[in-house]
């Protein structure tokens, strides 16, 4: 990252920009992996109300490269990103920067009047959290965060079969997320707040919560590296952790970033077992298996852009001036979860997790289709798995 002659913090709201009819126009903050393979490309599948004006990154090939590609006019440097808030060019960003930038770039945002739309995890702490909350609602602006599942029909169809009973009561939650990390991806490094529990972990934890309409009690985890892999000196390898849940369930679940390629959650209900396997693939089908009385019923969800419909619904609610669902208080549930979970291994006890109060769920309302992306060709960065 570039050094910044103004700090995100130091941008002040000039009052909430306001969309031109029927557009909002983005910035994309963060040129990596994510933005490249899928943000970026997404916007094609948005254009009924989204539009890229802008890109935000400390390599200047990357944005010059990246502008010529997708026809961006505005780029800026991270010591300019102030100046590109202030512009009057956009309305809103997409954060696609390293865990550990999320607060600061948002809160710029927020401070700008700009709405923000920012990856998962939300932050690193609760506390960071609740600040870009506190930021939002101060400046009259949306946030939300970026869970793509939340509008995938493969998804969101799970969610609606067990909430319907269609397993009976739903009991057990299992799960699995792992992959083969490259070395020097910055996953690895600690300073960039990387971590299975934070990079996929959160994925497994989310789905645990939708899938049981409610939030963990308690929770605990166990830590595990191969000290003789130098990819895990800043990180651990893998977590397993487990989650108490209202009404004695249980939801468990391990990521790894040194094991196979594997993405998955199993339901066992008092009638019956639901299966989703690819669970939480990006670029691929997703799967679902649903057993009752021992007959199987199999769907396959086939592969869609799965970022569009994030733009399309943030840009609507801009336009309608509706509360986004997940908003910042759904990304803070998470990260919550996590900090308590990093605890327990540190502790080896379990950790009690405080009431959060109600939060809206995902539903098929929200569901959004469009049509997959094609491959896109990389321009200094790296798929973080092999």
């Amino acid at each position: 990252m570039a050094d910044s002659n103004t700090s995100p913090e130091q941008t002040r709201n000039s009052g909430s920009k306001k969309p031109r009819a029927g557009k909002v126009r983005y910035a994309v903050v963060g040129l990596g992996y994510i933005a490249q393979i899928a943000v970026l490309p997404a916007f094609r599948h948005a254009h009924e109300n989204s539009e890229l004006v802008a890109l935000v990154s400390g390599d200047q090939e990357k944005r010059k490269k990246l502008a010529t590609k997708y026809k961006v006019n505005k780029t800026y440097g991270y010591e300019r990103y102030a100046d590109c808030l202030a512009s009057g060019d956009i309305d809103a960003v997409y954060i696609a920067l390293p865990n550990n930038m999320h607060r600061a770039y948002s809160e710029g945002a927020a401070e700008a009047g700009v709405h923000i739309l920012c990856e998962k995890p939300m932050a690193m702490t609760e506390q960071e959290c609740e600040s870009m909350i506190a930021a939002a609602s101060r400046n009259d602006v949306k946030l939300m965060i970026a869970y793509r599942l939340h509008f995938e029909m493969g998804n969101l169809s799970a969610i609606r079969s067990v909430r319907d009973g269609q397993i009976g009561e739903p009991r057990i939650f299992r799960s699995a997320f792992c992959q083969q990390v490259t070395r020097g991806n910055s996953r690895l490094q600690s300073a960039l707040g990387g971590g299975p529990l934070y990079d996929i972990g959160v994925y497994c934890i989310n789905a645990a919560r939708y899938i049981f309409q409610a939030e963990p009690q308690e929770v605990f985890a166990y830590e595990a590296s191969r000290r003789n892999d130098s990819r895990f000196s800043e990180v651990q390898e893998m977590s397993a952790a487990v989650m108490r849940f209202p009404g004695d369930r249980l939801a468990s679940f391990t990521c790894s970033f040194g094991a196979a390629d594997r993405s998955s959650y199993e339901v066992i209900g008092t009638k019956g077992v639901l299966r989703m396997d690819p669970a939480y693939e990006m670029v691929g089908d997703l799967k679902c298996e649903l057993t009752i009385a021992g007959r199987m019923h199999k769907s396959t969800y086939k592969k869609r852009d799965q970022f569009a419909p994030e733009l399309v619904y943030f840009s609507n609610c801009i336009l309608q001036g509706t509360a986004p669902e997940p908003g910042g208080k759904e990304g803070m549930a998470d990260v919550r979860i996590i900090q308590a979970l990093l605890v327990a291994q540190d502790t080896n006890r379990p950790k009690h997790i405080a009431e959060v109060g109600e939060l809206e769920r995902p539903s098929e309302q929200q569901e959004i289709h469009k049509p997959a992306v094609g491959k896109s060709q990389l321009v200094k960065a790296a798929a973080p798995s092999k």
